[in-house]
């Protein structure tokens, strides 16, 4: 794949080639099926062992038996315990200038948006974005000699539509029109017209995390869908510069929080109506995103078909882009799951393979450059002005010369040629050579347009 070309004002440093961390991370349920999924953290490892089925007959070439490995198993492991195995490397990355992004995968009812959101009114269980949250603007604290800007954008993928979950009217269907992803000159993506908010504490990123999932839940109302009836992408953007060096060196980051909806098999669960149709738009949408993967890993192709949906184009960046990212694979392990299961972790698996390629985002500030340049120049027109009074020439001047000075200059340098100035022209700076220059040129024209002139009547004609 080819690198992105970066706009001018940015610069990538820093490049850090990795594959994604998969991480699986096992719902706590009494119904385990531990003789069909034999979980070993230790080896972090899984091994599934399918039952043959008799009523497929005789012939059953069906397989009986998979090990899937990962970067860490986490079953029955607690919020703080998956925070910090999977998400708090990540969010010091953003701090530091880099972007990441942490996904959550699996079917409905593994418990996604317990991972991401957390529990309900209970601070142990909070999930990955409030503790994210926390340590961001803690390390930022801990930065006094640099100077942050934290941002948030909520973004819902609801039917292959998006909506603003922090637009200042609320979530409305008319919204959809508005909000379009754009391929920027950085070699990512943004969503246009979709609501970026300042938070300057803790306090204030969360309440604009609720804000968000407060509108969520009404648009779900509305929409008749469920939480996880749809894909979620809370961003937050970080900008820093120096306090005590030059300001005109931005790091730009931001770190995607990913709540994918919930694959399932139609025939389970035998929805009709609206929910059919919702479940239809999550697993082709889904689908995209497996194709996308299979695409990243396939040392043959060239392309990949980030644009076939919304999540893919809007994921372009945390898919092989410029991000470091971790994804979360929750699984459901009890028996009636087990088809789901082996689905997901057959997908986490292949994710492993992907790779990515994070940068350190510079951003050059042009205003601010421009204000340093302008100091600049001031400090040596300053300085120089100082060097000609201990020099006995405080006369030099820098700027433009005025028509009165240009006939100053004139008036000596006839003088000169006229032999009326006994010492030679005193030249002051580069200024007054070019002026001077410009004037003996000047001379040099009349002269020989005068000769040109009179030279016809100085031949031929009686004497």
């Amino acid at each position: 794949r080819r690198l992105p070309i970066l706009s001018p004002g940015w610069e990538k440093a820093g490049m850090v080639r990795s594959a994604v961390k998969v991480a699986v991370r096992s719902r706590p349920t009494a119904s385990f099926a531990h003789s069909e999924l034999v979980v070993r953290p230790e080896a972090k490892s899984i091994d599934v062992n399918v039952k043959k089925n008799p009523t497929m007959g005789v012939v059953n070439n069906m397989r009986e038996n998979y090990t899937f490995k990962f970067d860490a198993i986490m079953h029955n492991s607690s919020q703080d315990t998956v925070y910090n195995e999977c998400v708090s490397e990540i969010v010091q990355n953003v701090v530091s200038g880099y972007n990441g992004s942490v996904l959550v995968y699996g079917q409905t009812g593994a418990g996604k948006t317990y991972t991401m959101s957390g529990g309900q009114g209970n601070y142990k269980t909070r999930g990955c974005i409030p503790r994210a949250i926390q340590e961001i603007f803690t390390e930022v604290q801990k930065k006094p000699q640099q100077a942050f800007h934290v941002r948030l954008s909520y973004l819902e993928i609801y039917n292959e539509t998006l909506y603003d979950l922090l637009a200042p009217g609320g979530v409305t269907p008319e919204m959809a029109e508005e909000l379009l992803i754009i391929d920027d000159p950085k070699g990512g993506v943004h969503v246009k017209g979709l609501t970026v908010a300042t938070a300057n504490s803790e306090e204030e990123a969360m309440n604009l995390f609720f804000e968000g999932e407060t509108n969520r839940a009404i648009a779900e109302h509305q929409l008749n869908a469920s939480s996880s009836r749809s894909h979620c992408i809370l961003t937050i953007h970080v900008e820093s510069r120096s306090r005590v060096e030059s300001a005109d060196r931005v790091l730009s980051s931001k770190l995607n929080l990913v709540d994918l909806a919930g694959s399932e098999r139609v025939s389970k669960t035998h929805s009709t109506g609206a929910i059919l149709r919702e479940a239809m738009y999550i697993n082709k949408s889904l689908s995209f995103l497996e194709q996308c993967v299979n695409a990243l890993t396939d040392r043959g192709r060239d392309h990949v078909p980030f644009r076939q949906s919304k999540l893919t184009h809007v994921l372009k960046d945390a898919l092989g882009g410029n991000s470091k990212t971790t994804m979360i694979a929750n699984i459901w392990g009890e028996s009636a799951q087990l088809d789901e299961t082996i689905s997901t972790l057959s997908f986490a698996q292949r994710m492993m393979r992907v790779k990515t390629d994070a940068s350190l985002n510079i951003k050059q500030e042009p205003a601010i450059m421009m204000k340093k340049y302008e100091a600049e120049i001031r400090e040596l027109k300053q300085e120089l002005a100082m060097h000609d009074a201990l020099s006995g020439r405080n006369r030099v001047q820098y700027h433009e010369y005025t028509d009165e000075q240009k006939h100053e200059v004139r008036q000596k340098v006839l003088k000169y040629i006229d032999n009326e100035e006994e010492n030679p022209l005193e030249i002051l700076n580069v200024r007054h050579v070019t002026e001077v220059y410009k004037v003996f040129r000047a001379i040099a024209v009349d002269f020989k347009n005068n000769a040109a002139v009179a030279r016809p009547g100085t031949q031929g004609g009686p004497g």
